[in-house]
């Protein structure tokens, strides 16, 4: 374990918890506790929900325990009983002033009451000192791990009056090592950051009215690692995990889960073919839709915002996948630039004709107010279209409103320059979420007995369907130039271009800042971008994040 040190002098636990006796020969997930996950060795995994870790009086011992309060009603666990989840959808920007007070990097972290938490299904940790009978010192005694971890508080109360975060805890030299929690406090809900992915374990001592507790905390960051296989407290990862058997009857499908694929119409021996363009500008390799399955991973998950209500409920789930490029996320695109202007008498029109799965699918875009424009939505019927000129290459928001598998079939079409009337059909999959293993799942139109139509088309599909709405989020642009808003585009609906796909242009992840000697992999998530749609192809400009940001 690494040794925190101030002054010279290293700070280590009282006494670490005991480490589990037995691991179970099978790290599956079983139902336990309140409803809860269990992980190895029994453990319970904490990735949703409130709790509250809180130093209390038990048969007159001080006792440090967590209060969860996830389920229908509040359960009290040990801290070594459990591991907790900072899901990956927890990468969030780091606040300068919390970077700066905590010592580490400014680069985007995984934050558990960070800023955005609340669009965000995570554990929302808080610290009671109501139940100590005075006031309760915590320290944190020993860290381990794969980066650095840091707690603190700034509200943007705080930011508005231009007031500097709280540093509690941290790892970092610059960091203090402990903070006293008062008798009268009921919940202080800190911004708890992490700056890498894996596995990391708090050791937090507890002291107060001469007594004291130390308890070892497993937390387990983003998705590198499976918290079903790790030992909670001071334990370890499984070494060896048994490897999966493979389905002899999978599929051969072509799996995509993260980085840049289009959907393109592409001219083949004088027809029109619908295909799927996976890679950057300059290297990319072409598929056919009935051959892929793309994935929608878990991180996607997300809150429905206000304003966003034709997705379902408020607050309700969904997998979102963004207009801007977020590293380990599938970013889907829209790419008519195999297609000059003179190829082409008028648009190409791209129709969904139906959807098969659990849930809905929308395609959507932010206009210059911040309302949301649909452009294509199996919730409230379908066919639905939207149309793009010759030599464009566009993004937009996804989001899938239930897990589990979805087929889509889309009509391209397009009239030629000589009068012919081209078209091609075709069904792809998508995996949303993490209850399928994508590479089971038979592509095209498949053959699960699950996926059954969510919408019935609301009229015949026609030839060529006209624009929809979104057709106003592609407006001719000079050569060189941006958009305005007169021109109908807010949150940039085209973008893209030349380098920027696939993670190697400014949306992908920065290299810098990434704290080498321990391992860390910090993605660089684009927080503002502006596009412009041009005719030989979508230029674009992504700049990275706010360093403080305004008060809302």
């Amino acid at each position: 374990m690494r040794a925190l040190t101030r002054a010279g002098r290293a700070y280590t636990a009282a006494a670490l918890t005991a480490a589990v006796a037995v691991l179970v020969g099978a790290a599956g997930l079983v139902a336990g506790g309140s409803g809860a996950a269990r992980a190895a060795g029994g453990a319970v995994v904490l990735d949703e929900g409130e709790l509250d870790f809180t130093p209390r009086l038990v048969d007159r011992k001080l006792q440090l325990q967590i209060d969860d309060r996830s389920g229908d009603t509040t359960v009290t666990r040990e801290p070594s009983t459990v591991v907790l989840h900072a899901v990956q959808e927890s990468l969030q920007t780091t606040l300068s002033p919390v970077a700066d007070a905590l010592g580490t990097t400014d680069l985007d972290t995984w934050q558990l009451n960070g800023w955005e938490s609340a669009d965000l299904f995570a554990p929302e940790p808080g610290w009671k000192g109501t139940e100590a009978g005075g006031d309760t010192v915590v320290t944190l005694a020993g860290y381990e791990g794969p980066g650095d971890f840091g707690m603190a508080t700034y509200t943007r109360e705080m930011d508005s009056s231009d007031i500097p975060a709280e540093a509690h805890l941290g790892s970092t030299d610059a960091a203090p090592r402990a903070f006293t929690l008062p008798g009268d406090q009921e919940r202080m809900p800190p911004t708890w950051l992490f700056t890498a992915e894996g596995v990391h374990r708090l050791t937090f001592t507890v002291t107060g009215g001469g007594a004291t507790d130390t308890e070892t905390l497993a937390v387990v960051v983003g998705d590198d690692v499976d918290p079903a296989g790790v030992l909670p407290g001071d334990g370890s990862t499984p070494t060896s995990p048994p490897p999966a058997s493979p389905s002899p009857t999978a599929p051969a499908a072509h799996v995509i889960a993260e980085g840049h694929v289009d959907m393109a119409a592409r001219p083949v021996d004088g027809d029109l073919e619908f295909r799927f363009k996976e890679g950057t500008e300059t290297r990319y390799e072409w598929y056919e839709p009935g051959k892929v399955v793309l994935h929608v991973r878990p991180a996607a998950k997300r809150k429905i915002p206000a304003g966003y209500e034709f997705l379902g409920s408020v607050g309700d789930a969904v997998w979102w996948l963004p207009l801007q490029q977020k590293a380990g996320l599938l970013w889907p695109g829209w790419n008519t630039q195999e297609y000059a202007q003179n190829d082409l008498d008028g648009r190409i029109s791209f129709r969904l004709d139906s959807v098969r799965g659990p849930g809905n699918v929308a395609m959507f875009y932010d206009d210059s107010l911040g309302t949301p424009v649909v452009s294509l939505d199996s919730g409230d019927g379908l066919p639905d279209a939207h149309t793009l000129k010759a030599g464009t290459h566009s993004h937009f928001n996804w989001a899938f409103t239930a897990e589990g598998v979805y087929r889509t079939t889309f009509t391209v079409s397009a009239t030629l320059a000589d009068g012919t009337e081209a078209s091609d059909t075709e069904t792809f999959a998508w995996v949303v979420g993490d209850d399928v293993d994508p590479g089971t799942v038979t592509p095209g139109t498949g053959d699960e007995p699950t996926a059954t139509p969510t919408t019935t088309p609301s009229a015949p599909p026609s030839g060529t369907p006209t624009a929809s709405a979104s057709s106003s989020a592609w407006p001719t642009a000079p050569d060189g130039a941006s958009p305005s808003p007169s021109d109908g585009v807010g949150s940039p609906a085209g973008q893209g271009g030349p380098g920027t796909a696939g993670g190697t242009g400014s949306g992908g992840v920065s290299p810098s800042g990434a704290l080498a000697s321990t391992g860390v992999h910090v993605a660089a998530v684009a927080a503002a971008a502006a596009a412009a749609v041009l005719a030989g192809g979508g230029a674009v400009t992504l700049m990275r994040v706010r360093r403080r940001p305004t008060a809302p």
